[in-house]
């Protein structure tokens, strides 16, 4: 297992995009996703995704030097067209305007159209959590996904992330897929070669699978929660494709036309601005959230993203992450000569 810091680690980033073609703003945004994942142990939104981003390349499904261009287009609504390029970019160039217009209306949303999609929102929630704003988020992805009672992909792992500032300490956040797990991880056990647990996914048929390839490339990934998960992934796809004008994730999934690159979509992002709901009294919302948040710790529960600020505590502390050999070996053989 290889050691690097995340200043190293963000330069071979860079470095390994830029010498794909990627224009210096999209490569900077880009792996600075990227090594905040592998900093806080999110290995499956980590560096390993510079492969699908170089795969994505190459099969001609993103623009490497898009430049986003924001519209204003209602006091409470700001639009970022991604152009083909990647999200992160993006999101920080529509992240003041959304912020403004959050302060002035207490609700403001985020569309961010024609964007490619590989990035953890729990990033986003942070860096709006980290400006004392609430914050939702949520997209679809491709086609991988099984309705409950399906057998064919018809949804995304269709992600929805929450975060929620607070006085002391690391934001309330969390982010996960409706499906039963992200498809990264299962790509990271066909990578390892290790079966998947009970209920990530079925083969052709229907019937379950543990075997990473035949869920991915012959079967389906199911929903967590079964018919309440498979609700939520419809939801998604509504908010965050139709009423955004933007596709859903069998539309994506035609985008991509088998080349097997990341997906192609839009994203939609609220952020509540306390002070503007409360006023005078926004204090007592931060007391009384606190107080449930105590009284989940009390019973032994965990907050979510706990052990990810754990991680992030202690690989910043050592000063270092750790990269697998195999995977760091990938990402070397990205660069010329």
């Amino acid at each position: 297992m290889a050691q690097m810091t995340p200043e190293e680690l963000q330069h071979l980033a860079e470095e390994v995009l830029a010498a794909q073609g990627f224009s210096q703003p999209q490569s900077t945004a880009i792996a600075a996703m990227m090594v905040a994942g592998q900093r806080d142990d999110c290995a499956s939104h980590g560096i390993y995704r510079l492969l699908g981003i170089v795969k994505t390349l190459k099969a001609g499904k993103v623009v490497p030097d898009a430049e986003p261009r924001i519209e204003d287009v209602a006091p409470a609504i700001v639009r970022v067209d991604a152009g083909g390029g990647f999200s992160p970019l993006a999101f920080h160039a529509g992240l003041p305007l959304l912020e403004a217009k959050a302060r002035a209306c207490g609700l403001a949303a985020l569309t961010i159209n024609n964007c490619v999609h590989f990035s953890a929102l729990w990033v986003e929630m942070e860096a709006l959590t980290a400006r004392g704003l609430v914050a939702l988020a949520c997209n679809p992805t491709q086609a991988y996904v099984a309705p409950a009672g399906g057998r064919r992909p018809l949804f995304g792992t269709n992600p929805i992330a929450f975060g929620w500032p607070r006085p002391e300490g690391q934001p309330f956040v969390f982010d996960f897929a409706t499906s039963a797990v992200a498809r990264g991880e299962i790509e990271l056990h066909r990578r390892a070669g290790k079966a998947l647990p009970e209920g990530w996914g079925v083969d052709a048929e229907g019937a379950p699978s543990s075997d990473a390839r035949t869920v991915l490339e012959e079967g389906a990934m199911l929903t967590f929660g079964g018919h309440k998960g498979s609700a939520l992934s419809a939801m998604i796809e509504l908010l965050a494709g139709p009423l955004i004008g933007d596709l859903t994730s069998p539309e994506s999934s035609a985008v991509d036309a088998g080349a097997g690159g990341l997906p192609y979509h839009g994203e939609l992002i609220l952020a509540f601005d306390p002070q503007r709901f409360l006023g005078a009294a926004v204090g007592d919302y931060q007391q009384r959230a606190e107080q449930l948040f105590a009284g989940i710790e009390a019973q032994g529960a965990r907050l979510p993203s706990q052990r990810r600020y754990q991680a992030r505590a202690r690989n910043t502390t050592r000063g270092w992450v750790e990269v697998p050999d195999e995977l760091l070996a990938d990402v070397r053989a990205l660069l010329p000569g």
